[in-house]
């Protein structure tokens, strides 16, 4: 089990956690994921709520093809091409959080950039993850 660290010292984090302790296990680096669907194209154009969704879900999908979910992830970076907006819908945001992820906060950034490699994305997600075991779990995988 992951442990969650959060010194008296620091801020009260909201929706994160400082740091992380990784149990045992595979370490899973997770490519940036923006609200990409399955043909390749941005889903939601314009709404950084459902685009968050879309990047958080993928995250996940590649995380379960590695034998992992939302529990093992113990870091997150969320790239953001509007800071303001996403700030003003965090609520929004935080509920599908707790709808993806449930209660588990990782040590995690938000960073605001120009731009994304698509012009419609205006959020990916990167994430680190630890799963249990050791080995090929047997999961599929396909060369890029």
């Amino acid at each position: 089990m992951n442990e969650y660290l959060n010194p008296t010292e620091l801020a009260k984090p909201s929706g994160f956690s400082h740091a992380v302790v990784a149990a045992p296990g595979r370490t899973v680096y997770l490519a940036g994921q923006t609200a990409m669907d399955a043909d390749g194209a941005i889903v939601h154009p314009g709404d950084v709520v459902e685009q968050f969704r879309r990047c958080l879900a993928n995250l996940l999908t590649a995380l379960a093809a590695a034998g992992g979910g939302p529990e093992h992830v113990v870091s997150i970076r969320i790239y953001l091409t509007d800071v303001g907006e996403y700030r003003r819908r965090a609520r929004e945001i935080g509920a599908v959080w707790k709808q993806l992820m449930g209660t588990v906060y990782p040590a995690a950034a938000g960073i605001g950039v120009a731009g994304l490699w698509d012009d419609d994305a205006m959020v990916e997600v990167e994430g680190v993850a630890v799963v249990p075991g050791t080995g090929n779990d047997g999961a599929s995988s396909r060369a890029a």
